[in-house]
C-alpha cells in the first residue's frame, strides 16, 4: 500500500485511483460494518427515489392535465356573473362587481356568444345523489355528462357497457359499484324518491377514483347549472376569453394553458404549482435527514479508521502526506455513497413501479400519467448518497490526518481533548438558531423556523463531544463497568460523539414536534365547534313550509338507532300575513363597555396596546363567542336544553329559569350585563345590507360557561311574543345512547326520507382528526433511531474494547462483567443522547409556541384564534424516557459474556 502511494502526488487522479483501489479492498474484508453502513444510506435513497419517481408518474403535464379537464373541447365555460368578469389564465381564479348570476342558462345561451358553428355540451360537477345500499340511504358525488359525445373522451373512460341516456340510466365507477352491489343490468333505487336506475355502464373518471356516479345532464338533481364543454372552429384565444369576459362568462381555453399570455399582461396571475415556503421547506427537513445520516454513519467510518491508524501512521511514516491519509479515509465514503446510491436506486425504482397501483387507488384517488423514472433527479440522489458518505467520513479522515506517527505506532491514544473553538462555535450556532427559530415563529414563517432548528442542532452536534468530555469526569465515582465505559466514550470521541448526536438530534425533533403537535391539538380541540353533543343526530330539512310531526320523527328515529329523546329545532320568523321576501329575526348587541378596545381605535395600535389587548378577556375569541349579528338560533322553553347543550339538568336550572322568566340563553358572556341580554328586533335589510330595526327589548340573559364549545343563542317563547315574531321548524337534534354506526346512519336517512325528501342528516362524531397517530410515529421513528444508533455505537466499542477485556479477563474479572460493560455502553449513548434530546426538544417547542402566541394578535380587532398552550408530550417523553432502557437491556442479553482471552505468541 505505501509503496503504491508513494509515487503519487496529494493530488490528482491517480492518487484517487489508489485510495479507492484501498477502499473496496477494506470493503470487502469489513463486510458487516460496511454493510451497515450501506444499509444507512441506501434507506434515505431508496425513499428519495420512490418519491422522486412516483412524483414524476402522477405529475401530468399540460397536456395531459388539460384531457382530464377539458376532454378534447376546445374549452369549458362557465356563466358566473350578471356583469363583466375578470380572469386568470387558468379560468379559475375570477372576479366580477355585476353580481353572481342566479337565472338558469341554457346551451343556447352559451351557443349564442360563441362563434357560429360551434358545438358544446353540458358538465355538472360538485352535485350529490343519495342512493339505497343495503343499510340505508348513502350520499354519492354524481357528474353529469354525455359520455357518448366525443368532447367528454380523455376525461372518462367506459370500461364497461354503454353511455347512459334519459333519467332512469345510470353509470358507477367501480368503487360506487362495490358499495352498492350492483353491476351492468341490474337497478339501484334513489334515495330521494327518484325513480330507480338501470345500471348501464361501469366508468373510470381518470382525477377521481373514488365513488361516484355519472347521470345524464338533463338527469342531474336540481339545481344543476353547472359548465359547459365546447367546440370552436378554431382554438379560443385570450383576445376571445376576454370578450367572453364581457359578458360574465368564466372560460379555460386549451389554447391559452397550452400557451398562455406574458406575465404582467393578464388582471390575475395564477398560483404557481409550489411556492418558495413549500420549496425550502423540504429542502431544510431533507437537509436535518442528511444530518441523521451523517451521524449515523459518522461511528462506523471512526472506527474503520480507528482500525486503520497503523497503515495510516505506516504510510505517513513512509513519506505520506496527511492529505494521502484524508484521502483513503474519504475514499471510503465515495465506495460506500456510491453503492448505496446504486442499491437504493433500483430498490426505490422498482418500488415504485410496483406500487403505483396501490398509490393511484389509495393515496392520489387518481390515475398515473404514464411509466416515468424522472432520471434528473435520480441523478442528483445518487449524488446526494455520495455527498452523504463523504459527509459521514470527513470527520474521521481530518482524525486520521493529525494523529501522531510515533504515538500510533507505539499503540497509544495519545492526548484526546476536544478544541474548544469548536465549542465555542456550537454555542454560537444554537444559540443563533434558537433566535432564528423564535423570530420565525412571531414572523409566521416556516423556512424561518426550519432553518433556526437545523443551524441549533448543528450546534449542539458541535458541542456533544466537549459535553461527553466532561460528563466522563463523573466515571470517578461509579462502579466498575460504567466507569470504563465512561471513559472509553471518552476516549473514542470520533465514533461515540457522531451516535449521540445521532440520537439527540433524532430524540429533539421528535420532542420539538411532538410539543407542536399536542400543543395543535388542544388548541383544534378548544377551537372546534360541535353542532350537538358526541354521538347525538341533527336533521334538517329545506322545505320549511312544510313541518314534519315530530311523534313521526321519533318513530322512525327510535327504530334506526338508539335513541333516547328527540328536541325541536325552531328558529324566529315573521308572522303570518307577512310579506313573502321579508325576513324577522332577533340580532344580540354588544354593550358598548364589552367592545374589544382595538376596535374603537380607529388607527394601528401600539405595542402596548397588543400586548393589553392579548390579555383582555373581551378581545380573546374562543369557541363560544358571539357577534353582534349572530343570527344562528333555537327557541326553547328549558326542556330541550339537555340536548341542545350537553349538560344535565342540575346545571341547566338556572337558564331554564332564565328561559321561563321570557329571557335568552346565550354561550358569550360579554352580552350579559346585570342578568340582562339586549337584543334588536330585524324586519329586513337594506339594499346595502344594513339590518333594518323594529326596536329592542332588554330581557333576563344566562350565560353559559362550561356548555358546547360553539356559539349558542336560545329564545325563549315569551321572548318571540314581546318581539311579535313566530317561529318556524328548521329540523330536530336528536340524543342518542351510543354513537350511530354508518350502517344506523344510512337507515335513519332512508327512514326519514318517507317524511321528506330534502333532509340532511348528520351524525355529531367529534373532532374529524386528531396528531394521536403521528405523536406515536413520531415516537417510534426517534425510539428506532436512539436502540440503532445505541446498537452501532456499542458494536463498535465492543470492538475497539477487546484488548481491555482480555486483560479484565486476565485479573481474575467475572463474566457477567462484558454483560455490564455492553450494557453501560449502550446506556451512555441511547442516556445522554436522549436526555440532551428531551432537554433541547422541548426548549425549542415551548420557545417556538410561545412566539407563535405573541403573533396571534390582529392589529385591528385583537386576539383572533384560540392561542397555543404551552404543554409537555408526556406520552412522547414516556415512550423516549423507557427506549434507552430498552436499548440498556438488548446490548446486555444480546452480548457473549464469556471474556476473550488473548495469549501473546513468542
Amino acid at each position: 500500500m505505501t509503496g503504491r502511494l508513494r509515487g503519487t502526488s496529494a493530488g490528482g487522479i491517480g492518487a484517487w485511483r489508489a485510495a479507492l483501489r484501498i477502499s473496496v479492498r477494506e470493503a470487502r474484508r469489513a463486510k458487516g460494518r460496511n454493510a451497515l453502513v450501506l444499509a444507512m444510506i441506501a434507506l434515505p435513497v431508496l425513499a428519495l427515489s420512490f418519491v422522486a419517481v412516483t412524483y414524476d408518474m402522477f405529475h401530468l403535464g399540460p397536456a395531459e392535465q388539460i384531457e382530464r379537464e377539458l376532454g378534447t373541447a376546445d374549452a369549458q365555460l362557465r356563466w358566473v356573473s350578471q356583469g363583466p368578469v375578470q380572469q386568470d389564465t387558468r379560468g379559475e381564479g375570477w372576479s366580477s362587481e355585476g353580481g353572481e348570476k342566479r337565472t338558469p342558462t341554457t346551451t343556447a345561451d352559451i351557443l349564442a356568444a360563441l362563434p357560429a358553428g360551434s358545438r358544446a355540451i353540458r358538465h355538472v360537477n360538485g352535485r350529490s345523489v343519495g342512493l339505497r345500499t343495503a343499510s340505508g340511504i348513502a350520499q354519492f358525488q354524481a357528474r353529469g355528462i354525455d359520455l357518448a359525445d366525443p368532447l367528454a373522451h380523455g376525461m372518462v373512460r367506459v370500461l364497461a357497457g354503454r353511455a347512459p341516456v334519459g333519467g332512469a340510466e345510470i353509470a358507477l365507477s367501480e368503487q360506487a359499484a362495490d358499495r352498492l352491489r350492483a353491476g351492468l343490468g341490474e337497478r339501484v333505487t334513489g334515495g330521494d324518491r327518484s325513480p330507480t336506475y338501470t345500471v348501464v355502464a361501469v366508468v373510470e373518471w381518470t382525477d377521481n377514483l373514488r365513488e361516484l356516479v355519472v347521470l345524464p345532464p338533463e338527469a342531474m338533481p336540481e339545481p344543476a347549472d353547472g359548465g359547459w364543454l365546447v367546440d370552436t372552429p378554431a382554438p379560443v384565444s385570450w383576445a376571445q376569453v376576454g370578450q367572453l369576459n364581457q359578458r360574465g362568462l368564466l372560460v379555460k381555453s386549451r389554447a391559452v394553458l397550452l400557451d398562455p399570455p406574458p406575465a404582467g399582461t393578464t388582471p390575475f396571475s395564477p398560483s404557481p404549482d409550489y411556492d418558495t415556503e413549500t420549496v425550502g421547506s423540504v429542502l431544510l427537513v431533507g437537509g436535518l435527514g442528511l444530518l441523521e445520516v451523517v451521524l449515523l454513519a459518522g461511528p462506523a467510518f471512526a472506527v474503520g479508521a480507528r482500525r486503520r491508524q497503523r497503515d495510516l501512521a505506516l504510510v505517513a511514516a513512509n513519506g505520506g502526506a496527511p492529505a494521502h491519509l484524508r484521502r483513503l479515509v474519504l475514499a471510503d465514503g465515495v465506495v460506500l455513497g456510491s453503492a448505496g446510491a446504486v442499491v437504493g436506486i433500483v430498490l426505490g425504482v422498482i418500488a415504485a413501479a410496483a406500487g403505483r397501483p396501490i398509490v393511484e387507488q389509495y393515496l392520489v384517488n387518481a390515475r398515473a400519467g404514464g411509466y416515468r423514472f424522472f432520471p434528473l433527479a435520480l441523478l442528483g440522489i445518487a449524488v446526494l448518497a455520495v455527498i452523504t458518505g463523504v459527509l459521514a467520513a470527513l470527520v474521521p479522515a481530518y482524525t486520521a490526518a493529525r494523529q501522531e506517527i510515533v504515538t500510533t505506532l507505539g499503540g497509544r491514544r495519545g492526548v484526546i481533548r476536544s478544541r474548544k473553538r469548536w465549542l465555542v462555535l456550537g454555542a454560537a450556532l444554537a444559540a443563533t438558531g434558537s433566535a432564528v427559530a423564535v423570530y420565525g415563529a412571531s414572523d409566521g414563517s416556516t423556512n424561518a423556523i426550519l432553518a433556526g432548528v437545523v443551524l441549533a442542532e448543528l450546534g449542539l452536534v458541535l458541542c456533544t463531544p466537549s459535553l461527553v468530555g466532561l460528563i466522563a469526569r463523573l466515571g470517578r465515582v461509579l462502579p466498575l463497568a460504567p466507569r470504563i465505559a465512561l471513559r472509553d466514550t471518552a476516549r473514542n470521541r470520533a465514533a461515540a460523539a457522531p451516535a449521540i448526536s445521532a440520537v439527540m438530534a433524532a430524540v429533539a425533533g421528535s420532542v420539538a414536534l411532538a410539543t407542536f403537535l399536542t400543543s395543535e391539538d388542544l388548541r383544534q380541540e378548544a377551537s372546534y365547534q360541535p353542532a350537538l353533543p358526541p354521538g347525538y343526530v341533527s336533521v334538517m330539512h329545506g322545505d320549511q313550509d312544510r313541518p314534519l310531526p315530530p311523534e313521526r320523527v321519533r318513530v322512525l328515529a327510535d327504530a334506526s338507532i338508539a335513541l333516547t329523546d328527540v328536541a325541536e329545532l325552531r328558529q324566529p320568523a315573521c308572522r303570518a300575513g307577512s310579506a313573502p321576501e321579508e325576513w324577522c329575526g332577533l340580532r344580540l348587541r354588544m354593550p358598548a363597555a364589552q367592545v374589544c378596545p382595538l376596535r374603537r381605535l380607529g388607527r394601528p395600535p401600539t405595542a402596548a396596546e397588543e400586548r393589553a389587548a392579548a390579555t383582555d378577556h373581551r378581545c380573546r375569541e374562543t369557541g363560544r363567542t358571539l357577534y353582534e349579528d349572530f343570527t344562528g338560533s333555537a327557541t326553547d322553553d328549558g326542556t330541550a336544553l339537555p340536548i341542545l347543550t350537553g349538560l344535565p339538568r342540575a346545571d341547566l336550572a338556572g337558564a331554564a329559569q332564565v328561559l321561563r322568566a321570557s329571557g335568552i340563553v346565550v354561550s358569550d358572556a360579554r352580552f350579559v350585563v346585570n342578568g340582562t341580554v339586549t337584543v334588536d328586533v330585524v324586519t329586513g335589510f337594506t339594499p346595502e345590507g344594513e339590518p333594518v330595526r323594529r326596536g329592542s327589548l332588554t330581557v333576563p340573559g344566562y350565560a353559559l360557561t362550561n356548555a358546547l364549545n360553539t356559539p349558542t343563542v336560545i329564545y325563549s317563547p315569551g321572548l318571540l311574543a314581546k318581539a311579535r315574531l313566530t317561529t318556524r321548524q328548521v329540523g330536530f337534534a336528536l340524543a342518542t345512547g351510543a354513537t350511530p354506526t354508518v350502517a344506523q346512519e344510512e337507515r335513519l336517512r332512508q327512514a326519514l326520507v318517507e317524511l321528506s325528501p330534502r333532509l340532511y342528516v348528520q351524525v355529531e362524531r367529534g373532532r374529524p382528526s386528531s396528531n394521536q397517530s403521528i405523536l406515536i410515529v413520531l415516537a417510534i421513528a426517534a425510539g428506532l433511531v436512539t436502540v440503532g444508533a445505541a446498537g452501532i455505537a456499542t458494536g463498535l466499542a465492543a470492538a475497539e474494547s477487546r484488548a481491555d477485556l482480555s486483560t479484565l479477563a486476565a485479573i481474575g474479572a467475572s463474566p457477567s462483567v462484558r454483560r455490564l460493560l455492553s450494557l453501560s455502553q449502550a446506556g451512555v449513548i441511547a442516556g445522554l443522547g436522549s436526555l440532551l434530546g428531551i432537554l433541547a426538544g422541548l426548549i425549542a417547542g415551548l420557545t417556538i409556541l410561545a412566539a407563535l402566541d405573541q403573533a396571534y394578535v390582529d392589529t385591528t380587532t385583537g386576539p383572533t384564534r384560540v392561542p397555543y398552550p404551552l404543554v409537555v408530550p408526556w406520552t412522547t417523553l414516556a415512550v423516549l424516557v423507557v427506549v434507552p432502557v430498552v436499548a440498556m437491556l438488548g446490548a446486555g442479553l444480546l452480548t457473549r459474556s464469556r471474556l476473550p482471552i488473548e495469549r501473546r505468541l513468542a
